[in-house]
């Protein structure tokens, strides 16, 4: 006798057409982001369409930020691959109603709407905040390296670039030579018939390599001037005051370039920066704020400055922005330390918990009387009380970097330039969050 088996046709036909619901959970996550999507105000996506005329006729926002964020929650960044989960995987095929837009519109959806992410963000927010989730009683701060959309290997040192120019001016100066005394044997042997202005070969590439390295060269020397624009100033009013500077000779002049700095010409916007496990890598630092609560991100930034201690105040801005007050409590680690960091948080009433340094090691400067925040700062973390909640940062918003990079699979930015990666941590923190709040949701 044949073995009893359940009926298998994968050829049959179906007598009315299925309906793709049916084939997902109903409380998967693509139904959790379509319904908060739709709940969402896309006023600043739909501004950007228009009303009326004749031409091809745009997806609407409401699936491209759909696809756009659950791909972002199942670690799916690349717009290549979310079109083509459109027509293998079930999820973006509910999502999409069978309707799915080519790679390029997705990619040029995300291009264009970057600024408009943060508005969404700040709206999941909110979200998340009236639902319970987000309480503002302790916010975590911190920073992570993300690798940039560029390679190390493609930036050059100042001092490189000016010894570049230096050469590619002679080569170019030789191959023009070259070109001329050619041409003059030419006309001599055949005549005047040739045009002789055509560009010579090799010369256009070195061109474009110097125009190249000269637009660096220029960026490094504005930033150079920008970075030293107070000290630059007090030097002039010294100098007009008759006055002499005070302590050792500078190594290097004000509102210059040293010769180790360094541009990358794939994106200029990145830096260099220590990532602890790959060395040193071209990156942005990207930060973000936590609330306890459910670890629910409520501010998230981008930096081009390696060091986390000018980015404290600012996300602190963004989560009163999103959330509408100050947390109670901000604990953060050594990084963000400043006195004038301290002051701050003390003038806005905020309980600050930062650690000074590692734990067994002393700085004499922590003791210095001059610091009085510090000094303040530094008698709060080392009591009992502050102890016991200062170790509650690392579970905090470190998990959630952990999440990112390891769950979500997100390691290095898509886009390049500072505006565009702000605009996807915005995307890749929004994802998040919608991950976080559909598992932590109080369903009734």
């Amino acid at each position: 006798m044949e073995p009893l088996f359940r009926p298998y046709t994968p050829d049959q036909h179906h007598l009315l057409p299925p309906s793709l619901r049916d084939w997902l959970a109903e409380d998967h996550l693509a139904y959790f982001i379509s319904d908060t999507v739709d709940d969402l105000d896309l006023g600043a996506f739909l501004a950007r369409y228009r009303t009326q005329g004749a031409g091809t006729i745009a997806y609407h926002p409401a699936l491209m930020c759909k696809l756009l964020l659950y791909g972002y929650a199942t670690g799916v960044f690349s717009s290549r691959k979310i079109a083509r989960a459109c027509e293998t995987d079930v999820a973006f095929r509910v999502l999409a109603a069978g309707d799915p837009p080519s790679h390029r519109t997705l990619a040029r959806f995300r291009k264009q709407h970057l600024s408009a992410f943060e508005d969404l963000f700040r709206q999941v927010v909110r979200v998340a905040q009236d639902a319970g989730l987000v309480a503002l009683g302790t916010l975590a701060v911190d920073g992570s390296k993300v690798r940039a959309n560029a390679s190390k290997h493609k930036a050059m040192s100042y001092e490189r670039m000016k010894q570049d120019e230096t050469r590619l001016k002679a080569e170019i100066e030789e191959l023009l030579q070259r070109a001329e005394d050619a041409d003059a044997a030419e006309d001599a042997e055949f005549g005047e018939d040739r045009r002789g202005d055509e560009m010579p070969e090799g010369v256009r590439r070195r061109e474009d390599r110097r125009r190249v390295i000269r637009e660096a060269i220029k960026r490094l020397e504005a930033r150079a001037k920008e970075q030293d624009a107070e000290a630059l100033e007090a030097e002039a009013k010294r100098k007009a005051a008759g006055e002499t500077k005070r302590g050792p000779k500078r190594k290097h002049p004000l509102g210059k370039p040293k010769p180790s700095a360094q541009e990358n010409f794939t994106d200029p916007d990145s830096r260099i920066m220590d990532t602890q496990k790959d060395g040193f890598q071209q990156c942005y630092n990207a930060q973000i704020a936590v609330d306890a609560q459910a670890q629910i991100i409520v501010a998230a930034d981008v930096g081009q400055n390696a060091a986390d201690n000018p980015a404290l105040l600012t996300v602190l801005d963004q989560a009163k922005r999103t959330t509408g007050r100050d947390p109670h409590v901000v604990l953060a680690d050594a990084g963000y330390k400043s006195e004038a960091n301290f002051l701050e948080l003390e003038a806005r009433g905020i309980r600050g918990y930062v650690a000074l340094g590692r734990e067994g090691k002393r700085s004499d400067r922590d003791s210095n009387p001059a610091l009085k925040a510090t000094r303040r700062m530094k008698r709060r973390v080392t009591s009992r009380r502050g102890q016991e909640r200062y170790r509650k940062r690392k579970h905090i918003v470190e998990a959630p970097f952990g999440w990112i990079k390891g769950v979500l699979g997100f390691r290095r930015f898509h886009l390049r330039g500072i505006e565009s990666v702000r605009g996807e941590w915005n995307l890749v923190c929004m994802a998040l969050n919608l991950k976080r709040m559909g598992s932590n949701w109080a369903w009734s």
